[in-house]
């Protein structure tokens, strides 16, 4: 049916189309808002306790819990390598589960260690002390003497407690 004067009657379908188009915008906004946003928070960290990783069991664990309490080439599942470990040396404290460290899926929290001392590790066993206050105090590559590392960890985490214990 034509409408007074000759021209169309606007139909719904293009009233349809507009809304549409407007919910497309509105989510394509919303989920950008959204990535945006968490992005922004995976970028605030500000030291390494700020980072979350996953355990053996696959569990989100923060490493905020661990602040000032602590000091790929592994084989077998995460929660094989934690076994392996508690029943041959005892081990007690947490496992984490096995993480990339290098490129771009390298775990964050590990990206910022290396940040931290500008190098990235060529084999396992790099050992990473981090200060109460979550910085890189100092590193230990694997082929360093195990002794000569206790001896100047043990001096280190000495001086930080003796620093805090002033603090206090």
């Amino acid at each position: 049916m034509e409408a007074l004067g000759g021209y169309p009657n606007k139909s719904s379908a293009s009233r349809a189309g507009l809304i549409k188009v407007l919910l497309s915008v509105a989510v394509g906004m919303g989920s950008l808002y959204l990535l945006h946003s968490k992005l922004l928070k995976s970028r605030k960290a500000k030291d390494f306790y700020s980072y979350e990783v996953k355990d053996a069991r696959g569990k989100t664990v923060s490493l905020e819990k661990y602040r000032g309490k602590y000091g790929d080439t592994e084989s077998g599942t995460s929660r094989e390598i934690e076994a392996f470990a508690k029943s041959n040396f005892g081990v007690t404290f947490p496992i984490f589960s096995k993480i990339k460290i290098m490129g771009s899926e390298a775990e964050p929290a590990f990206r910022f260690i290396t940040d931290s001392v500008q190098r990235v590790p060529k084999w396992n066993f790099w050992k990473f002390l981090v200060s109460p206050e979550g910085q890189v105090v100092r590193f230990w590559k694997p082929e360093e003497p195990i002794d000569d590392i206790r001896k100047e960890a043990t001096a280190l985490v000495r001086n930080i407690i003796l620093k805090k214990r002033q603090e206090l």
